[in-house]
């Protein structure tokens, strides 16, 4: 390794300090194999987790789009916290990583449902062909809480909690939370979850945030960080 190039890595060390982000990069490789295991995993028995009202929702197949917008919200907003609030991607880990392991061991030990899936599509166009898709790799068990809303909620909390960068702006706040929304409205209306998955994890987001935000149990991760 030359000089120069050594001198560029240690400048974006001190600079992003990337070893911060480590623990939760180890934790989400962890939460991908153990999600993978459990949905391969034959079970004879699921809690079937629906409402009366999820039977008068509205199938609404352009909603596809805010969902899968999801995956690009979620990174964006993990390192936009990053870059410019590490003590508020303490807290944001911090719920994402309480919020998820709870999942995991609810999918293990309690696995649901939802049986709200068409049978067959009422139309034929892009938006029916992605869901047609989405249901096929992705399917209907392990189903509550939604981590959709679960991780929106608390990237949004995060977003308005932030101290520092574009997420003081009212702009950002208001773009991020409309788009926050129509993730959310998405899980019900493309009949990916049940109005039970998503209140309650709004429910476990709200209680997450009374830990974490008002009582201050924050895992911190500034040991990690490189100081090249």
């Amino acid at each position: 390794m030359t000089l120069k190039l050594k001198h560029a890595i240690a400048r974006f060390n001190r600079k992003f300090d990337v070893g911060h982000a480590c623990p939760m990069a180890i934790f989400m490789l962890g939460y991908m194999v153990w999600f993978s295991i459990i949905e391969t995993i034959p079970r004879k028995f699921y809690f079937q987790v629906i409402l009366l009202a999820d039977r008068v929702i509205p199938f609404v197949e352009q909603f596809v789009i805010p969902y899968y917008s999801w995956f690009f919200y979620v990174a964006f907003g993990l390192v936009i916290v990053y870059i410019y609030d590490r003590n508020e991607f303490d807290r944001l880990c911090t719920m994402l990583i309480i919020g998820m392991s709870l999942f995991l061991l609810v999918s293990t030990f309690l696995p649901t449902r939802q049986p709200l899936r068409l049978a067959s599509m009422p139309r034929d166009n892009i938006f029916t062909k992605l869901i047609g898709k989405l249901w096929t790799t992705d399917t209907p068990t392990n189903v509550w809480p939604s981590i959709h809303v679960y991780n929106t909620t608390v990237i949004e909390i995060a977003f308005f909690s932030a101290a520092r960068g574009p997420m003081k702006k009212k702009f950002f706040r208001a773009v991020t939370f409309v788009w926050a929304v129509l993730i959310i409205m998405s899980t019900f209306f493309i009949k990916q979850h049940s109005l039970f998955d998503v209140l309650s994890a709004l429910a476990i987001a709200a209680i997450c945030y009374g830990v974490v935000y008002l009582s201050d149990h924050v895992i911190r991760f500034r040991k990690w960080d490189m100081k090249a």
